[in-house]
């Protein structure tokens, strides 16, 4: 599989954190032959995002059912897994935590832990989304349709804005998680229940779990890196009270241990793994 990251254009740049784009021309799975689809393992990273796959060449399940073309995901209290049949030629977006709202005015918490079909969506519009990414080639035209339409889109919304949110992010996202929610709350003179309701409004998810999330990640940075000598080191250095806390915080948003993710997974986007066969 060919995996290439790419910068957003500057107009986006407030609200996407990176463009990707995958190509497995080389390896397919045969139509209906379940046995052989591959398998993957979405990860909780604390963000919303868009993934196109032409529908010719492949198709993602969930739960036995089949995603759309292009959708639109929100954010992820746990691990995800999907199933493909076919081949992974795919383009994505992958948005800041807010970006649901400020992009596309959404109440962020009415996706979480689900999609969208981002093509109807546009199409009530007037935007021929999907048909518009079919016929384009390569990779890079279809995100510049796509960068395209989310500039509109985030135009129609650009007063949807909220600047305590906005630094209430940055603190927990530069901290890693670690950072007093208490210290948070009374620096923005809020309640704790005002603080939650707005903070799920526009990330999705309540402060507390997001803030664990960004403490998995960084440890799952750490453990990608092999920045460590021994488990317990990640464990320490993301203020985990020991290793099997980590063990359990990685279970819960990656659905199975640091050792197997390791061992048994391949990563092909960023909090995306192929399981090995």
């Amino acid at each position: 599989m060919q995996f290439t990251q790419i910068p957003p254009p500057d107009y986006l740049k407030s609200v996407v954190r990176y463009c990707w784009a995958l190509d497995s021309s080389g390896s397919s799975v045969s139509g209906d032959d379940t046995a052989d689809a591959k398998v993957f393992r979405a990860m909780a990273d604390g963000c919303p995002g868009i993934i196109f796959q032409h529908p010719a060449e492949g198709t993602f399940h969930k739960d036995n059912q089949p995603l759309s073309e292009i959708f639109l995901y929100g954010q992820s209290t746990q691990y995800a897994e999907l199933s493909l049949t076919g081949k992974f030629n795919a383009i994505g977006i992958c948005f800041y935590p807010n970006a649901l709202k400020s992009v596309f005015g959404l109440k962020a918490e009415e996706l979480t832990d689900s999609c969208m079909d981002l093509n109807g969506m546009a199409k009530q519009q007037g935007f021929s989304l999907a048909e518009q990414l079919s016929d384009a080639r390569p990779a890079g035209e279809q995100l510049r349709i796509l960068a395209n339409y989310l500039f509109i889109q985030s135009g129609k919304n650009s007063r949807v804005t909220d600047e305590p949110m906005q630094y209430a992010l940055s603190q927990i996202i530069h901290s890693k998680g670690s950072l007093s929610l208490k210290t948070l709350q009374d620096t923005l003179q809020v309640t704790e229940r005002s603080f939650e309701r707005k903070f799920k409004e526009w990330v999705g998810i309540s402060p507390k779990l997001f803030s664990r999330i960004c403490r998995f990640q960084a440890s799952l940075t750490q453990l990608r890196n092999n920045d460590y000598n021994k488990l317990s080191d990640i464990a320490y250095d993301n203020d985990y009270a020991d290793q099997s806390h980590l063990i359990r915080s990685f279970k819960e948003f990656a659905g199975i241990s640091p050792y197997q993710y390791q061992k048994q997974y391949n990563e092909v986007v960023e909090n995306l793994s192929e399981r090995i066969k």
